[in-house]
């Protein structure tokens, strides 16, 4: 738990050979709280919704606006979470929960796809810049055009920008050409 900022899976118990019972008697004693399926929090720890979210759901990664927010290419806070799923994944549970899902070709859905910490320190998977940017434009029709123009151009600015991987990200998300003029005007 402490490697995790006080979260605990029920996966890492099987790890250390720990049988499961312990978590009943932990939670009966208030030491820890479940939180969600298979995914348990100290008592006195801070919540890492973002972690917990995707430990719930282990084949989900943060796209979208979720992910502008994470790479620092918007100053909003995400109101919900966007998630990018592969295409016939069971996501009823997470729409439910209000969040924007986005279903991806399964041979697609690894592409660009990074390991970052959560503001808690907890490692989550999102989209990488160069793909985040693929993501925003092919779903521009489902977003607020100032938020993907404003990205636009936070990522012609930025010094981690990768325009080479971005043409090629683009080409296999079919968006090359619409990539390609907003770049250009942008440069």
């Amino acid at each position: 738990m402490a490697s995790q900022n006080g979260t605990l899976l029920t996966s890492d118990l099987a790890k250390f050979n720990i049988p499961r019972t312990y978590l009943s008697i932990f939670v009966r004693n208030g030491e820890i709280e479940r939180v969600s399926r298979g995914v348990y929090q100290a008592s006195a720890s801070i919540e890492d919704e973002l972690f917990i979210l995707q430990a719930s759901h282990r084949s989900s990664i943060y796209s979208h606006e979720t992910a502008l927010y994470l790479h620092d290419l918007t100053d909003r806070s995400p109101l919900r979470y966007s998630i990018t799923v592969p295409v016939g994944y069971h996501s009823v549970s997470l729409i439910q929960d209000g969040h924007k899902i986005f279903y991806v070709n399964r041979n697609l859905f690894d592409t660009g796809v990074v390991t970052m910490k959560s503001a808690h320190g907890n490692p989550i998977r999102a989209t990488g810049l160069e793909r985040t940017i693929c993501d925003i434009v092919r779903s521009r029709n489902q977003m607020e055009m100032p938020l993907v123009y404003g990205a636009l151009r936070r990522y012609v600015k930025s010094t981690d920008r990768d325009i080479d991987l971005l043409y090629n990200y683009a080409g296999h998300f079919r968006v090359q050409k619409i990539i390609r003029q907003y770049i250009e005007v942008l440069l």
